[in-house]
């Protein structure tokens, strides 16, 4: 198979589809792979590195686009990108469809089969490719939230740690999945008082054993929300259900109850965001100011840190790709779990979520790929 790694082009998106470790495994598996000039420069591999590593070097994206029979991304595709897609050719990125109806639209008439990271599965119900950037993002979140919270930055003017003699920031995080399992790692590790805000009890009971009652727990209510935002100098949105919209758990009435200057940290806001104030920024200008409060809602976080989250995602990616690049589509009836990551196949919404966030009738995986 011809295997194609395009330039990420989203505004400040630096990761890369393919790393040069990347590329040698699937030239070792007897693929040929098509980098386009300059598409590892964010991680400080230059076309050279990637010709070591077995790769063609393409002058253009339109010439990925065109040659590839899979396309490997980080992003969505971008509106000059999906009209490049075609019927059978496999997109293999994240996709975040549900709330991003334009390119939900763009990926059905072009026809070719979407497949998305953040819903392939493991055995155990995990999320592995999506798991890597939730790290990330959980960590990034604290530093994000910390620096926002600076007087000179709009908000607040506290130390996250404090000092002694004077009492540590409070943090609220909201969701106690992976990225809120990380961002509480970080605020704990600056000395802040954090609590985390799950609806799973055993979760909380985890949680609780992993900081050994670092971290204050509660179980997610409207009272219990709004009562943590109201301390709370940074809140971390965390929220996630898989595939689909998260959902909107800080209103904005919510915000007036809040202390000035304090800052919200959506890293939900790739599934639309979990507060209702939330909408899309970038690493050019991440924060804007509702009712007083700082909202920080990059919606590419890991890309500010591009080094350590491309390797990462890499090391996720490489299985299922290689599972793809070895049997194309025979690799999503063979495997129940990458089968899962199927979005988009022939014009069809193969993911109920994603059906059921933008009105599509659910097209059954399996029924569509046998036919």
């Amino acid at each position: 198979m011809r295997v194609g790694c395009s330039k990420e082009i989203k505004n400040h998106e630096y990761r890369v589809g393919l790393t040069p470790g990347a590329v040698r495994e699937y030239v070792a598996h007897g693929h040929e792979v098509l980098v386009e000039t300059g598409a590892g420069a964010g991680i400080g591999a230059d076309d050279n590195a990637y010709r070591a590593a077995g790769a063609v070097i393409a002058k253009t994206a339109e010439e990925i686009f065109a040659r590839s029979d899979m396309i490997v991304k980080v992003k969505e595709p971008q509106p000059s990108e999906w009209v490049q897609l075609r019927e059978g050719q496999i997109l293999y990125t994240y996709l975040h469809l549900a709330p991003d109806p334009e390119q939900t639209k763009g990926l059905i008439e072009s026809g070719v089969t979407a497949i998305a990271y953040e819903t392939v599965t493991d055995d155990r119900g995990g999320l592995p490719l999506l798991a890597p950037m939730s790290e990330v993002a959980g960590r990034l979140a604290i530093q994000a939230g910390a620096t926002a919270l600076q007087k000179a930055n709009g908000g607040r003017g506290v130390l996250l740690g404090g000092v002694p003699g004077v009492l540590p920031g409070k943090v609220a995080v909201i969701g106690g999945g992976v990225v809120g399992l990380n961002a509480a790692k970080m605020a704990v590790g600056l000395g802040a008082d954090v609590t985390i805000v799950d609806r799973s009890i055993p979760r909380l009971r985890q949680l609780d054993d992993i900081f050994g009652g670092r971290v204050h727990t509660r179980y997610s209510t409207v009272e219990s929300i709004e009562e943590e935002c109201f301390s709370a100098d940074v809140i971390v949105g965390a929220v996630l259900i898989p595939g689909a919209a998260a959902p909107k758990l800080v209103s904005r009435e919510m915000l007036s109850g809040m202390k000035k200057g304090a800052v919200l940290v959506d890293v939900a806001i790739d599934q639309g965001g979990c507060f209702e104030t939330s909408h899309p920024t970038t690493h050019s200008e991440p924060t804007y100011e509702v009712d007083g409060i700082i909202h920080y809602c990059v919606a590419n976080m890991p890309g500010a840190v591009p080094v350590t989250s491309a390797h990462a995602l890499n090391n996720a990616t490489l299985h299922y790709g290689l599972q793809l690049a070895d049997k194309g589509l025979k690799a999503l009836t063979d495997d129940p779990n990458l089968r899962n990551g199927l979005n988009v196949h022939k014009g069809r919404v193969t993911n109920r979520a994603v059906a059921e966030s933008l009105g599509y009738e659910m097209a059954e995986p399996r029924a569509v790929l046998a036919a």
